[in-house]
């Protein structure tokens, strides 16, 4: 029998810094009445200089590995989504495993833009039903405030920085993730894009005086195109689950704009109230916003063993997807995890990892 891949653990890391609309009138020609009106948003999360994209995913997978009560040395796969990874390589996802102590979990990046977070779940899904794997770990950060023009008032209004994770667990009883549907279409590519920094414009001081290294996005076709996937997306994932949107309890999309979920919602003709909203508290994180907006229904109370829900999402790339979950909850143990001695711990590995290394090649040479 096919194992199931259920939903164990949750967390989320957002920095402490709050960007009002307010503060970003006294930056940019707009106001506060503007962006409401357009976004739905008020106000988004900021990264400190010390915070990253890898920082903010160990601090929500820690999190997330406290409310399942796994050790990080049982993790068999690490998973992190993101389009603000921390370099281009190595793979953010390595440095997550690194300072968590995951010391025998295979790690990579996946690179599907705002979608990211739902094609990660549905991969570390297919590796546990196969039986490659008993234990994951999903995450999704950003730091794309590290990536957007601040004169730019068509993108530096709608995106924030911040991180969820969830932690998938094998188990014979049924519920999890129960289907998922992934899409995408290049030729959109240019919609949303971070031209500079790639192969094909390597960065140079022409990229960086052109603003290349910046999120340019076509905001009207964006809107268009979300609005028709999201509704897409959904139907097909319930039809592969044998479900209808009355059997859904929740539908969490991705926070990229109030207009385009409320949109979304009427087409599929399902109730404001039964869909999951907080983009006017983080802004657009991107694949980090649907971990995010779980974790925060989840602290309201608002999911129970059994409930049905439907991730969904859109972003760069085209890409766009759904999945339909039954949600059970942690699994029942009476361990306890506690994440600030695995985080001492693993530093202290890492420390003599380098030292190690250091010694070999002292012994060894560089030949």
């Amino acid at each position: 029998m096919m194992p199931y891949a259920h939903i164990t653990g949750w967390g989320m890391a957002v920095p402490e810094r709050v960007l009002t609309n307010l503060d970003l009138a006294a930056m940019i020609e707009t106001d506060n009445e503007w962006i409401v009106s357009r976004t739905g948003i008020s106000e988004r999360r900021i990264a400190a200089d010390g915070e990253t994209s890898a920082s903010l995913a160990a601090e929500a997978a820690l999190k997330a590995l406290e409310v399942a009560r796994l050790k990080p040395a049982n993790l068999d796969l690490i998973i992190v989504s993101t389009s603000s990874p921390e370099y281009i390589f190595p793979a953010t996802a390595c440095l997550v495993q690194d300072q968590i102590g995951a010391t025998k979990a295979g790690a990579f990046d996946l690179s599907a833009a705002c979608t990211g977070f739902i094609f990660a779940l549905n991969m570390a899904t297919q590796a546990i039903r196969a039986g490659s794997i008993h234990n994951a770990l999903v995450i999704g950060s950003e730091t794309l405030s590290r990536i957007v023009n601040w004169q730019d008032r068509g993108t530096c209004i709608l995106f924030g920085d911040g991180a969820g994770a969830f932690v998938l667990q094998a188990s014979e009883e049924p519920g999890g993730l129960i289907s998922a549907v992934m899409r995408s279409d290049g030729s959109g590519g240019e919609l949303l894009i971070i031209p500079g920094g790639g192969s094909r414009y390597p960065a140079s001081e022409k990229t960086v005086r052109e603003g290349l290294h910046y999120i340019q996005m076509n905001g009207r076709e964006v809107f268009r195109f979300a609005t028709r996937v999201m509704t897409q997306a959904t139907e097909e994932a319930l039809e592969k689950a044998k479900l209808k949107i009355e059997d859904v309890k929740l539908l969490i999309p991705h926070q990229a704009n109030q207009r385009i979920i409320e949109t979304a919602a009427r087409n599929l003709e399902i109730p404001m109230e039964r869909v999951v909203l907080n983009v006017g508290r983080y802004g657009n994180t991107s694949t980090a916003s649907i971990p995010i907006a779980t974790c925060e229904a989840i602290q309201d109370g608002r999911l129970t063993p059994g409930d049905r829900l439907v991730f969904v999402g859109f972003g760069a790339g085209l890409t766009w997807g759904a999945a339909v979950a039954i949600w059970t909850g942690s699994f029942p143990t009476k361990r306890r995890v506690r994440p600030a001695r695995y985080r001492l711990l693993a530093r202290l590995r890492s420390l003599l990892l380098r030292l190690v290394r250091r010694l070999e090649g002292l012994i060894w040479g560089n030949g």
